[in-house]
C-alpha cells in the first residue's frame, strides 16, 4: 500500500525542496556530446505525471557507495524507478580541486539521474569550499557531507568520514563553507555514536551543533555507531546493534529538522513500516545494490503512489544497452569499457531461476566482447524468457510492524538545544 498520507506532506515542501532543473547532460567540457535521448533512457516509459525537471520529495533514497553507485549503476536505477533519489559515491574534496581540467570524469551524470545528490570528503574547510563551488557547475539537487564512512580509506586518511563526528563544531564550520558555494540543500550523513561516545546525549549534541552553526536542516541518520578500531568496514555494517529508537527519538526532539533513516533495511516493507511509524524517509544502500528489481522496482509504486516506470526486466536491459554502448570509451581507452558497464547488471536476476548460469556465462563473454549489445546476446539466453518478461511482483513478507516497538524504547528527551529551538527550515534552491 503506497505511504498517501506521507508523501502528501512532502508535497507541500515540494517547490522548496526540488528546484527545476534544465533537461541536458551535465558535461561541460564536451557540451552536446549526449542528448537526453542517446542514453535509451525514454524507452523504458517515464511513469511520472511530473512536470519536466519536477521531482518528488525525497521518501526513499539509495545511499552513497564507494565502488558502487558510480554513473552506470545509478543509470540502472533510474530505468528501475523514476523517483527514488540517487546519490553518487562519495568525491574527496581535494580531488574535485585538484583536477579542474577532468571534472566531468568525476562529475558529470545524465540529466535523467535528477533527482540526485553529490556526496563530499573531506576535512580541510578551503578545499570543500572549492570543491563545492567547482561542483555546482554540475547541477545537483542537494549537497551531502560524509560523516559516517568508517572505512580505513576515509576515516583513517586525512581525518574524515565518521571521524568527524568527534568534532561536531568543525562540521558545522563545514557545512557553513558548502552552502556558502552553492545554491541547493545541504546535509549530513552520519553514523549515531563513534567509538565510546555513542549516547543518545553525544548524538543530539552533535546535531544541535551543526544545526546551530549552518543552514543544515538534512541529516541521514545511519543507526549504527562506528568503531573506528578493531572492526573492518563490513564488520561495522553489520556488529554495531541497530537503534532504530535513537533515530525517532531525533524526530522528537528536533521536530524542525528532516531526518533520513539510515541502515539494516533489507525489504521494501520495511521501508514502509518505518514511513508508517513517523519516519520523515529513508535510505537502502546494499539491498539497493544486491537486488535492484525486488527493491528499486516497488519504490515509485509502493512508497510514492506513482505508476511502475517499466514493466520487465528485458525492458531495462534494452534501454541501458544503448546507454552503454553510447558512452564506452567516453574518456579514453577502456574508460568506460564492457565489464565496467556489466558490474551493476550482475545482481538483476538475484535469486532467479538462470541466475548461476548467466554469471558464469557472463565471467567467459567479458573476456572478448567489445559492446554491451554483444554482452547480452551471448549471455542472456541463460535467462528463461518467464522471469525476463516478468513484472516485478510483491511478495508479503510479514513485516508490516517491523517498527511497532520502537516507541517503548525511546531514550529520555534532549533538552539542551543551543537556541531553545530552530527556526524552520530555509531550504535555498537552485536557480533553474
Amino acid at each position: 500500500m503506497a505511504i498517501a498520507t506521507r508523501s502528501a506532506a512532502w508535497h507541500a515542501l515540494l517547490p522548496s525542496l526540488v528546484p527545476a532543473k534544465p533537461r541536458i547532460f551535465f558535461l561541460r567540457s564536451r557540451p552536446g556530446r549526449f542528448l537526453s535521448h542517446a542514453h535509451g533512457l525514454r524507452p523504458c516509459g517515464a511513469a511520472s505525471s511530473l512536470p519536466p525537471g519536477e521531482y518528488l520529495p525525497p521518501l526513499f533514497s539509495v545511499a552513497p557507495m564507494m565502488d558502487w553507485t558510480d554513473n552506470h549503476y545509478r543509470t540502472l536505477a533510474r530505468l528501475i524507478s523514476r523517483h527514488a533519489w540517487l546519490y553518487t559515491e562519495m568525491v574527496v574534496a581535494e580531488t574535485i580541486v585538484h583536477q579542474k581540467d577532468k571534472l566531468d570524469r568525476f562529475l558529470a551524470f545524465p540529466a535523467e539521474q535528477h533527482p540526485i545528490v553529490l556526496q563530499i570528503g573531506g576535512s580541510n574547510l578551503d578545499n570543500l569550499a572549492k570543491a563545492t563551488e567547482l561542483a555546482s557547475g554540475y547541477a545537483y539537487d542537494e549537497i551531502n557531507l560524509n560523516c559516517g564512512c568508517p572505512s580505513g580509506k576515509v576515516a583513517g586518511h586525512g581525518c574524515f568520514g565518521a571521524r568527524l563526528m568527534y568534532d561536531p563544531e568543525f562540521v558545522g564550520d563545514a557545512m557553513s563553507a558548502i552552502a556558502a558555494n552553492c545554491d541547493v540543500p545541504v546535509s549530513v550523513k552520519c553514523r549515531i555514536g563513534v567509538d565510546d561516545r555513542d549516547s543518545y546525549e553525544e548524538l543530539c549534541t552533535f546535531v544541535d551543533k551543526v544545526v546551530s552553526k549552518s543552514p543544515t536542516r538534512h541529516f541521514i541518520i545511519h543507526a549504527r555507531k562506528a568503531l573506528l578500531s578493531g572492526l573492518s568496514p563490513a564488520e561495522n555494517r553489520k556488529v554495531p546493534p541497530l537503534k532504530y529508537e535513537y533515530y525517532y527519538a531525533l524526530l522528537r526532539d528536533f521536530p524542525e529538522v528532516h531526518f533520513t533513516l539510515n541502515g539494516g533495511l533489507t525489504t521494501i516493507e520495511q521501508v514502509s513500516a518505518s514511513i508508517r511509524q513517523g519516519a520523515h524517509q529513508v535510505m537502502v544502500g546494499r539491498a539497493a545494490y544486491n537486488n535492484p528489481w525486488n527493491m528499486l522496482g516497488h519504490v515509485d509504486s509502493e512508497i510514492y503512489g506513482m505508476p511502475t516506470r517499466c514493466s520487465s526486466r528485458r525492458q531495462i536491459l534494452q534501454s541501458y544497452q544503448v546507454y552503454g554502448d553510447s558512452i564506452i570509451g567516453q574518456y579514453g581507452i577502456s574508460r568506460p569499457n564492457v565489464r565496467q558497464l556489466v558490474k551493476p547488471l550482475l545482481h538483476l536476476f538475484h535469486s532467479e531461476p538462470g541466475n548461476s548460469l548467466w554469471k558464469r556465462k557472463a565471467d567467459s563473454t567479458l573476456r572478448h566482447c567489445k559492446t554491451l549489445a554483444q554482452f547480452l546476446e551471448e549471455t542472456l539466453d541463460a535467462i528463461p524468457d518467464s522471469v525476463l518478461d516478468a513484472p516485478v511482483l510483491m511478495e508479503p513478507s510479514g513485516e508490516q510492524d517491523y517498527f511497532a516497538h520502537v516507541d517503548s524504547l525511546l531514550p529520555p528527551r534532549y533538552a539542551k538545544l543551543a537556541n531553545g529551538s530552530y527556526e524552520s527550515p530555509v531550504l535555498v534552491t537552485a536557480s533553474s
